[in-house]
């Protein structure tokens, strides 16, 4: 019988490793422990869903200014392309952060499976209506309808925090941001370079359907690249709910007759998973997503928006192909680097030292747009500063891997698990929210208002993200003990 079926509900997060195992590693030398292999299909299968989400939610990047542009929902002041860009961008986060937690609760009673693959097919339907849109008023309803639909990030954690253990948890968890700048470097670069085809490839493209909707290819070719997600993920993925699993199975011993507790099957509820290693991890973990969010959100406007408005002036072709190299570079370091980055510092200093990245990176903004118009256009000197800013975000995005692992140690148990993900999905959605939408406009008032000569936005978020670290402080040095160790402490 597969020995997962031996967890309980009141499994420790970090699960020991088996009874094999264990007398395996008194055969070790003191100080050394066995690392537990990963299951490679089921990882695999759970990275394709995590690759799906950035290129669904990225592919727009590159293009989605120029089509407010053209929708003239802004009446032609450029200025104000900020406002809807920002407004678009958040409204995903806004009503993930509405549903997510019932998405992940619910998959604590019903499975992960079938909640996971929900998330898919509203990934797919999302980028088609989008793609379809011709008024804002689509825009905003097919980006609201993947937001809806969409609990996908909370139970995959969960997922894979059920397929690890203590040995080999830190590596699963170190894939996401691996996984996550591959989207990040297809994403853009299928938006910048499949937008407007009718004038790219006007031999093959020209129909007036695509001059009618010239962003319907990269929305078609993401949506696309979900449903074989979702087709392979439905074949492949097994559920690791162990009451599920069981429905098909023979009970082990008599006690599995014996009726369960009040407690057991009393669903979880937020209430308890409400202690205080949950508490700051997703504070933390909050204040990432909204710094993160901002920046990606300003990185494309800022990119596009003419010199002589605060901007570089770039097309959505060089835009898309500046994030794609990012993407791509940002797997490479956080694959080469992040273990061992984490190794020789500890968690909380690699954490810290990501957080403070974001002071330089915003402070790096006003820095290139004065360079460039002083220059007069987008110089070698602009590309340098624009590296070297790339390479802040580089550092930046390890925060990811850490807070992972101090969200998944601070959950107090494996029954709880898909409810602590929840909660820090919804956190972390209501500022991805708040963020674009604040940080764009913010943008633009800057300009359109002068406001501290048009860089009010980014001494701001400067500030803010410098204060962030008296949170970021509060974590422990390595991860949570577990909830067991903790008894005497809280």
């Amino acid at each position: 019988m597969d020995s997962s079926a031996d967890i309980d509900e009141q499994t420790p997060l970090l699960s020991p490793v088996s009874q094999t195992q264990r007398e395996e590693k008194k055969d070790l030398p003191t100080g050394r422990s066995r690392v537990t292999p990963l299951p490679k299909v089921q990882m695999s299968t759970l990275m394709l869903l995590q690759l799906a989400e950035p290129i669904t939610s990225q592919c727009i990047y590159p293009f989605i200014n120029q089509l407010i542009t053209e929708l003239d929902i802004t009446g032609g002041d450029e200025r104000k392309v900020g406002y809807y860009a920002g407004m678009i961008q958040s409204l995903f986060f806004a009503t993930e952060a509405l549903f997510v937690l019932q998405w992940s609760m619910l998959s604590d009673r019903i499975g992960r499976k079938p909640v996971l693959l929900t998330g898919m097919a509203g990934l797919c339907i999302s980028m088609i209506c989008f793609g379809l849109s011709r008024t804002f008023r689509g825009l905003v309803i097919s980006r609201c309808l993947v937001g809806m639909l969409n609990g996908n990030t909370g139970v995959m954690k969960s997922m894979m925090s059920e397929l690890t253990d203590s040995t080999n948890i830190a590596q699963a968890f170190a894939l996401i941001p691996i996984v996550w700048s591959a989207g990040a470097t297809v994403g853009p670069f299928m938006g910048g370079t499949l937008a407007k085809p009718h004038d790219r490839w006007p031999e093959v493209f020209s129909h007036p359907f695509w001059r009618q909707y010239p962003y319907f290819l990269p929305c078609a070719a993401s949506a696309a690249f979900s449903a074989l997600i979702f087709i392979i993920v439905s074949i492949f993925l097994k559920e690791t709910i162990p009451t599920k699993r069981k429905l098909v199975s023979e009970p082990e011993s008599l006690t599995d007759f014996l009726p369960k507790s009040a407690s057991e099957c009393e669903p979880p509820t937020l209430r308890n998973v409400m202690i205080w290693p949950v508490i700051i991890s997703v504070a933390n973990y909050g204040l990432l997503a909204l710094f993160d969010i901002a920046w990606a959100a300003i990185q494309p406007l800022f990119y596009a928006t003419p010199i002589e408005f605060g901007g570089l002036g770039m097309s959505p072709a060089t835009i898309g192909v500046v994030l794609g190299v990012l993407g791509f570079s940002n797997g490479v370091f956080q694959g080469l680097f992040f273990a061992s980055f984490v190794r020789r510092w500890g968690l909380k200093k690699v954490f810290m030292t990501a957080m403070s990245a974001f002071m330089v990176i915003f402070s790096l903004f006003p820095v290139i747009n004065g360079v460039a118009k002083k220059a007069g256009g987008v110089t070698p000197l602009v590309w340098t500063l624009i590296a070297v800013q790339m390479f802040m975000v580089l550092v930046m995005d390890t925060a990811y891997g850490c807070i992972f692992l101090y969200i998944a140690s601070a959950a107090p148990s494996k029954r709880y698990l898909g409810a602590t993900n929840g909660l820090g999905q919804v956190v972390a959605s209501i500022l991805r929210a708040v963020g674009p939408a604040t940080s764009t406009s913010l943008f633009a008032m800057s300009h359109e208002y002068n406001w501290l000569g048009g860089n009010a936005v980014f001494i701001v978020l400067v500030v803010a993200s410098g204060l962030s670290l008296f949170i970021c402080n509060m974590l422990p040095k390595e991860q949570w003990p577990r909830e067991e160790d903790r008894q005497d402490q809280y």
